[in-house]
């Protein structure tokens, strides 16, 4: 399977977090020219199987990551990954807190199919700033040692970002979680050092999803904008 690769044009990824395989399909067409990826959560593969990967990409243009948050031994994660890749991924989440064995399993896994990989640091609800936080940085730090191609980092704490870029360098991507519904404000991450900005809630269960896309997507263009213009003083 050809892979889609992940290019940056509006600066959004579309955490599709419903379990309605038909709906999930009807949103995905309609925001489908104003989101960067498609993000498909366990829901909707525990409802409706393996095969929805597949049946959400057909339809569309774009990478369809799985943001499966990835958390067991090596060998059993880096079957998970080969199977959401076989299904028709192209990117998968992995859980950084598991250790670097079974992030490189999994990395591995990923690559010789040419899947990319997102390694969470912290998560984006309050809970994460007790047990992931202190050892986000480290996650980071395994992150880029390992050759992740990227990584997950809060858009509810946008400052974590902007150290967690610093650590990494330039090279790799960071998605960041939060916008919209969890309280992070649109543009904020990206002014910190993201790439990608998660936008779930605030545009599937919008009246018409793809206006709100389009409506957020106008909003990253200004905060990219700003941010070139900041870069250039």
């Amino acid at each position: 399977m050809d892979r889609r690769p992940l290019k940056n044009r509006t600066g959004i990824i579309h955490a599709l977090d419903i379990e309605d395989l038909p709906r999930a399909v009807k949103v995905a067409r309609e925001v489908e020219p104003y989101v960067d990826a498609i993000k498909l959560p366990w829901l909707l593969i525990m409802v409706n199987g393996a095969a929805a990967i597949d049946q959400v990409r057909k339809e569309i243009q774009l990478p369809v990551i799985t943001d499966f948050k990835v958390a067991d031994i090596p060998e059993i994660s880096g079957a998970i990954v080969r199977c959401a890749l076989e299904y028709g991924a192209d990117g998968i989440t992995l859980q950084g807190f598991v250790g670097g064995d079974t992030m490189q399993e999994c990395i591995k896994v990923a690559h010789e199919s040419s899947g990319i990989t997102f390694i969470v640091t912290e998560m984006s609800h309050p809970g994460a700033e007790r047990f992931m936080q202190p050892v986000g940085e480290e996650i980071a730090k395994m992150a880029k040692e390992l050759g992740s191609d990227g990584i997950v980092a809060p858009a509810t704490r946008s400052e974590r970002t902007k150290e967690y870029r610093k650590i990494i360098g330039d090279e790799m991507l960071i998605m960041s979680p939060g916008v919209g519904a969890q309280g992070a404000r649109v543009g904020d991450a990206i002014r910190a050092g993201a790439n990608f900005e998660v936008i779930g809630r605030r545009i599937y269960q919008a009246e018409n999803p793809g206006e709100a896309a389009k409506r957020f997507s106008e909003m990253i263009t200004e905060a990219k904008k700003s941010l070139s213009a900041r870069a250039s003083q």
